[in-house]
C-alpha cells in the first residue's frame, strides 16, 4: 500500500552572520569610495536585522531607512527602485501604505541559487548612490543580480 505523506515543513536558505559581515564590509567601501556616509543593514531571508552599521556622519533617519530597505528588498525578492513602477498599478498601489515599505533605490535582495537569502539597505547618500553601493557590495561577494 502506497501513501502521499503530507510535507510539513520546506528548508529555506539564509545570509550567514559571516556572510552578512562581509558584505557590510564591501558596501562601506563602495560608499566611501563614493564619498558617502551611510547606513547599511541586511536582514537575512525572513526580513530579520543580521547585520547594521551606521556611519558617524551618516544622518539618524537613515538608520530606519536602511533597515526598512533592506526589509523591502528580502520580503519578496525586488529591489525598492523597482517599486514605484510596481506602486503605479492600482492594484497593488495600497501596499505603498504599509508602514515599512520603501520605494526608493538603496534596497536588493541578497539572492543564491536562485534563492532570496536575505536583503541589504543603504541609506545616506541619493536613491541612485544608495543602490549603486548595494549592488557593487553584492556583485563584489558574488552575489546574483536581481532580474
Amino acid at each position: 500500500m502506497q501513501t502521499n505523506e503530507l510535507q510539513k515543513t520546506f528548508p529555506t536558505a539564509s545570509i550567514t552572520r559571516v556572510a552578512a559581515m562581509e558584505l557590510m564590509d564591501a558596501a562601506r567601501a563602495a560608499s566611501k569610495e563614493m564619498g558617502i556616509y551611510v547606513t547599511i543593514a541586511i536582514t537575512d531571508a525572513a526580513g530579520h536585522l543580521k547585520a547594521f552599521e551606521r556611519d558617524d556622519n551618516a544622518p539618524f533617519l537613515t538608520a530606519d531607512v536602511a533597515v526598512d530597505k533592506a526589509w523591502t528588498a528580502a520580503s519578496f525578492g525586488v529591489g525598492t527602485h523597482v517599486w514605484n513602477a510596481i506602486l503605479s498599478d492600482s492594484k497593488v498601489a495600497q501596499l505603498a501604505h504599509r508602514p515599512r515599505m520603501v520605494s526608493v533605490g538603496g534596497g536588493c535582495p541578497i539572492i543564491e541559487a536562485g534563492k532570496v537569502v536575505g536583503g541589504i539597505g543603504i541609506s545616506g547618500g541619493n536613491a541612485l548612490q544608495d543602490q549603486q553601493a548595494a549592488e557593487t557590495a553584492l556583485k563584489t561577494l558574488g552575489f546574483e543580480e536581481q532580474n
